[in-house]
């Protein structure tokens, strides 16, 4: 587990916020939330997990951008 401490300087709690929502972004908590919140069959999972492979793949392979 993770612990995300953001401290607010200047009383300054907009960029804090901020701040906040980016390392939330970063670390992926929302997009392991979504994941968790149905049961997901193994076989949906494996299908699941194949296709974003592919797709990481596929971008890897397009090469740097310009």
């Amino acid at each position: 587990m993770i612990l995300l401490e953001i401290r607010v300087h200047d009383n300054d709690v907009e960029k804090a916020i901020k701040l906040l929502k980016r390392l939330i972004q970063k670390e992926g908590v929302l997009g392991e939330l979504k994941k968790r919140r149905y049961y997901e069959k193994p076989s949906v999972k494996l299908r699941r997990k194949q296709r974003e492979a592919r797709k990481r793949k596929a971008k890897t392979s397009r090469g740097p951008r310009r």
